[in-house]
């Protein structure tokens, strides 16, 4: 626990804490009886980071309108961004979860990890108040900040794929709920976007809005979308092309148009 105090900045005065935080519901699913999971922090953790990273973002852009701060956070905290900040702590080599849980790739598990972070915020919370969980919030998600500010492109996913759609086709893409998971007060939805019978994307999200942006994203940063679009409304023209008729299938309200010979 020294090393993950060491990367948060942050030692626990009640360590206690932090191992309810890294404590997935698979553990007492397993034990078949109660065991204090990270889902009340998670809980906890999620209105914290909402809070701490506003006051980060309020102070920032000074000009922004509220639109563009809620934005913003709304990408920052996303799934897929707490994920990220997990990944770099490592934090789900931490993770406490029953052995079912870790075989089906629960330590590498988006939502999981996401979770597990919001947990952990909500857990230094609890032990060293406000200005603790404003300096984690510093720490870990002043570079994403930044990096968000200096290229913003995508905070509309939705948008941008539906512009690059456009430009090869007619038709909309097309999104979907594949599975929902979890207690009411944390769900985890996934979502995915296709065109034309084709898959672009998938992604997770607290939310079925927020699920199907992750998905449109995830299609934003697929390799060759661009190619894959245009091959796929190619292929869309011709099984919709009209074919010409022969002079024998004209009907007689219509102006005849007969085949030439080649």
């Amino acid at each position: 626990m020294e090393v993950l105090e060491s990367v948060l900045g942050y030692n626990f005065r009640d360590r206690q804490l932090l191992i309810m935080a890294l404590t997935h519901g698979s553990v007492g699913y397993e034990a078949q009886r109660d065991h204090l999971d990270n889902q009340r922090l998670e809980f906890l953790g999620d209105a914290v980071l909402q809070l701490m990273l506003s006051e980060l973002l309020y102070k920032r852009l000074p000009k922004a309108d509220e639109g563009e701060l809620t934005k913003l956070r709304a990408q920052i905290v996303s799934t897929k961004a707490l994920a990220a900040v997990a990944r770099r702590l490592n934090l789900g080599s931490f993770l406490i979860m029953g052995k079912g849980e870790a075989a089906n790739g629960g330590r590498t598990r988006e939502s999981t990890l996401a979770d597990a972070m919001e947990a952990v915020a909500g857990a230094i919370y609890l032990d060293g108040g406000p200005l603790a969980v404003q300096n984690l919030t510093h720490l870990l998600f002043a570079k994403d900040l930044e990096k968000l500010l200096v290229d913003p492109g995508d905070q509309n996913p939705k948008g941008q794929l539906q512009e690059m759609i456009q430009a090869v086709g007619p038709n909309p893409p097309d999104y979907a709920i594949l599975s929902e998971s979890g207690p009411d007060h944390a769900k985890c939805f996934q979502a995915s976007v296709s065109w034309m019978g084709s898959t672009l994307g998938t992604g997770t999200g607290k939310s079925k809005k927020e699920a199907e942006t992750e998905s449109a994203r995830d299609a934003l940063n697929s390799e060759g979308l661009s190619e894959r679009l245009k091959a796929l409304g190619v292929l869309n023209f011709k099984s919709t092309k009209i074919p010409v008729k022969s002079c024998e299938q004209t009907a007689d309200n219509f102006p005849q148009v007969c085949e030439q010979d080649s």
